[in-house]
């Protein structure tokens, strides 16, 4: 590292131009990055929803209905005008209203009751719409533009257009917000007024070069758009504060700035290394998860870590050595306790502490693994404040919920499709079936169906059946429908059918992410366990150090299931990886600086010096990352986004909490058994002193 530090500083005006070369060059690919808003399209592509929906779109030109469009207190002429301009937009692929159902001149007292109210009703015409998937921001714009005030719009078309307005928007306003936070917790816990600048811009070119280089994955999902530039900043902004640290106890020592900075990358090197390796291992975990959007936000996240490492190593050098004279001129006081007073009253409470956590880690496992989970697109709209939940409460409260559903089945068994229709009518969650066999029956050849009335039911040898189901689409009674309606194919088809729709989806993704979730744990535990046993070449250290984050963890995810309110799995699923990765390096801190005090000092008193220490470093470390976290929870409006926050803000609490009260309790209590299962480590003992 010295030969490496040396060429760094030498060439520090290549390092410089390089960096800023490369930042304006990312700032320009970052818009060419492409958004996907559709957790769907992140199931594996062997799941049978996603098989089906791939025949469905090849046989068929039009999809499903995404989208229902309320307009209130019309008249039959004008929601028959509503329904031919809102045909006419660009990306609207198909649009049904009570006129496709029944003779729309006949008076309305003489029709269907349940069919006329399932259209219009109280002077409210409900229309149900296809959008094509690639237009939908532009086409459900245009849908409320034209509905105006009397407009009211709910289904997955209308999430999704709902997240793709606000999240870009939210970055922004979080970043604007979050910045300033940062600012002033490195002003109080540093000793110059300029440091903090460097550390963000060090952080900050770094965000910039990794969101331009996510134009070699061609797209990204929007909850990693949403949450990678603020989980970078906020893990890695210690990379920074290790090295200026060093730096100032060089400069301290009376060296001259640039053997400072090399001296001070020498020793940092290591430190830094190991906090981001164990962070970017927690990361890469994601990317064993068969639903994609795990490797999506592993891959953006752990490249995003490798950048702030190269950052810090390559270019804060240079920035510190251009810019020393500011630091010195803007050197103020330390306005943070020693914490040696924090550090005996927790040698007080090794005991209740020790009790206290043993009395809620098993509660607290088995807790977060009964919590109520989302699992597809309606955690984006689960926030009762949101426009979308709002929308979609109305109509759902005046026409009920409509949750549609498609069968394929081959075009040439018409006698087998009528059976098993007759069948889907006897179960109870069906509420109607469209279909070749239901509409036109099986005595009329195919040859004599007028094409405008075949092509949507009937083409390329497949046969659609559409079912609408009196469900929710993510709800216990929908996934024993799907499972009903799959049971009754089978037994007419066997395995010569397809099965997709909203549900469907979402019953597929909650069986590939439940299995996903123990191997992501699995595989972070293991990883970051293998860097702690290499960092300090023992048995037992490990176990203590995850035994404390992974506990912190149950504590988190525990939360929801005593509060009692559901979330979204993949927030569930993530931050178990996040967590470990983004909070480890607290507790290796942590008993690193043990280590060394227990050389010199008993057990109790090394304890206490630690305490003293380490305390400034992992509050300064743990309060960003809670800041950042539950200012992304509070202004995001996007479920999923803003509860992955206040799962990371409160999950950095619970490990800085966890890793400052818990950790020296058990590294008190195993204070014996740590020599003996560690290589080459020695404690000091007074007897053996005298």
């Amino acid at each position: 590292m010295h030969w490496l530090a040396q060429r760094i500083l030498k060439h520090k005006n290549l390092v410089l131009i390089s960096f800023l070369a490369l930042t304006v060059l990312s700032v320009f690919l970052a818009k060419g990055v492409k958004v996907n808003y559709q957790l769907m399209d992140y199931l594996p592509e062997d799941s049978p929803s996603t098989v089906a929906l791939d025949v469905m779109n090849e046989a068929f030109a039009k999809a499903p209905p995404n989208l229902r469009v309320m307009i209130k207190d019309v008249d039959v002429p004008a929601a028959l005008e509503y329904k031919q301009r809102i045909s006419e937009l660009d990306g609207v692929l198909e649009i049904t209203w009570l006129d496709d159902a029944v003779n729309i001149h006949q008076p309305l007292e003489t029709m269907d009751e349940k069919t006329l109210h399932s259209w219009y009703k109280d002077r409210n015409a409900l229309f149900v719409v296809s959008v094509h998937s690639e237009k939908i921001e532009k086409t459900v714009g245009e849908i409320r533009n034209l509905s105006g005030a009397q407009g009211v719009l709910a289904g997955d078309a209308a999430n999704i257009s709902a997240t793709q307005e606000t999240t870009g928007k939210e970055v922004s306003a979080i970043m604007m917000f979050l910045i300033p936070i940062i600012l002033f917790i490195l002003l109080v816990t540093t000793s110059s007024w300029f440091e903090p600048v460097l550390f963000l811009l060090a952080i900050g070119i770094a965000i910039l070069i990794n969101n331009g280089t996510n134009i070699l994955l061609g797209e990204i999902s929007f909850i990693t758009m949403a949450t990678s530039s603020i989980l970078q900043l906020a893990v890695s902004m210690d990379y920074s504060i290790f090295l200026l640290h060093r730096f100032a106890e060089y400069r301290a020592e009376g060296l001259a700035v640039k053997n400072a900075m090399v001296k001070a990358m020498e020793k940092a090197f290591s430190p830094i290394l190991a906090s981001g390796l164990t962070t970017i291992i927690g990361f890469t975990a994601l990317l064993f998860m068969r639903f994609k959007l795990g490797p999506d936000m592993g891959i953006v996240l752990a490249k995003g870590i490798c950048f702030s490492l190269l950052s810090v190593i390559f270019l804060l050098p240079v920035l510190t050595v251009f810019t020393y004279k500011i630091i010195d001129k803007t050197r103020h006081r330390s306005f943070l306790p020693s914490f040696q007073g924090f550090g005996k009253v927790v040698s007080r409470l090794f005991l209740p502490v020790l009790i206290m956590v043993a009395a809620v880690i098993v509660p607290s496992y088995l807790a977060q693994q009964h919590n109520t989970f989302i699992y597809g697109s309606s955690a984006m709209s689960s926030d009762e404040t949101s426009q979308a939940w709002k929308e979609e409460h109305e109509i759902d409260t005046l026409f009920g919920k409509a949750n549609q559903m498609v069968l394929l089945v081959p075009s040439h068994k018409i006698v087998t499709e009528k059976e098993l229709i007759d069948d889907l009518h006897r179960l109870p969650e069906i509420s109607s079936i469209v279909s070749y066999a239901e509409s036109v029956g099986t005595t009329i050849p195919q040859e004599f169906i007028p094409g405008s009335s075949l092509e949507q039911l009937v083409s390329k040898g497949y046969s659609r059946i559409i079912l609408t189901v009196n469900t929710a689409q993510e709800s216990e009674a929908a996934f024993q429908a799907v499972e009903k309606i799959r049971s009754t194919a089978q037994r007419h088809y066997n395995d010569s059918y397809y099965f997709t729709g909203g549900s469907v989806n979402v019953y597929d993704m909650k069986q590939t992410v439940t299995t996903d979730n123990q191997t992501v744990t699995f595989v972070s535990i293991l990883g970051i366990g293998l860097i702690i046993f290499l960092t300090f070449r023992s048995l037992s250290i490990p176990l203590i150090l995850l035994l404390t984050i992974e506990t912190s963890i149950w504590l988190n995810l525990a939360v929801p299931y005593f509060t009692g309110s559901s979330m979204a799995y993949i927030g569930f699923m993530i931050i178990s990886s996040v967590q470990l990765g983004a909070t480890v390096d607290y507790a290796i801190l942590f008993a690193n600086r043990y280590i060394e005090n227990r050389e010199n000092l008993e057990k109790r008193a090394a304890i206490i010096r630690t305490v003293s220490d380490t305390t400034a470093s992992i509050l300064t470390s743990a309060g960003i990352l809670t800041t950042a976290g539950f200012v992304l929870g509070i202004i995001s409006t996007n479920g999923v986004v803003g509860e992955f926050g206040i799962l990371i803000g409160r999950g950095a609490a619970l490990s800085a909490g966890m890793v400052l009260f818990f950790l020296p309790a058990l590294l008190y209590f195993s204070d014996s058994v740590l020599p003996k299962t560690t290589w080459g480590l020695h404690f000091y003992h007074p007897e053996r002193k005298a």
